[in-house]
């Protein structure tokens, strides 16, 4: 019984171990001009579900998220960018995602 209940266990902590790994993706934006576009990405990114993180960086025009793959995808939160006024692409996928 108690190996029955390590397996199970284990198994499980793995599952959540797998499920929870990080994307990570850079996105490329436009009309980035001051520090007020980044509060307003940075509010268009609290609406998407399973962001975990962003950095935004209005000198290089760029932002990067890490998100929960099984929640949101790097086209959804391009959107998400985009739809706040800030047209937004992936210029690199660092963790393939």
């Amino acid at each position: 019984m108690r190996k029955i209940l390590l397996g199970l266990v284990f198994t499980a902590w793995m599952g959540l171990a797998w499920a929870a790994t990080p994307k990570q993706v850079v996105l490329q934006v436009k009309n980035m001009t001051c520090p007020a576009c980044s509060i307003t990405i940075g509010k268009a990114m609290d609406t998407v579900p399973g962001v975990t993180a962003r950095r935004v960086d209005t000198q290089g025009a760029t932002v990067t998220v890490t998100f929960d793959a099984e929640r949101t995808s790097a086209a959804v939160i391009a959107k998400a960018i985009t739809d706040a006024g800030f047209p937004a692409t992936a210029k690199a996928d660092a963790n393939g995602g």
